[in-house]
């Protein structure tokens, strides 16, 4: 997939663990770890907003892009 979501990244530079995020964003940890594996078909704003809030980050440091077939 050529959208990469690095919230393990984000989360470790930040010494927050999923569950925390979890809590403090009011998202389940079942759609966190769905959103932190790359499983995600989508994401909505709110939440994209929300996360970055919280982690005080911009969205392009949870989401990048890679060109098909190249490596991350």
């Amino acid at each position: 997939m050529p959208v990469i979501v690095t919230l393990d990244a984000v989360l470790a530079a930040r010494g927050m663990t999923l569950t925390e995020l979890s809590q403090t964003v009011d998202i389940t940890m079942a759609n966190l770890s769905i959103l932190k594996t790359g499983k995600a078909k989508a994401i909505r704003f709110s939440t994209l907003e929300a996360l970055c809030r919280v982690l005080d980050c911009q969205p392009g440091e949870i989401l990048s892009f890679t060109q098909e077939g190249e490596d991350a």
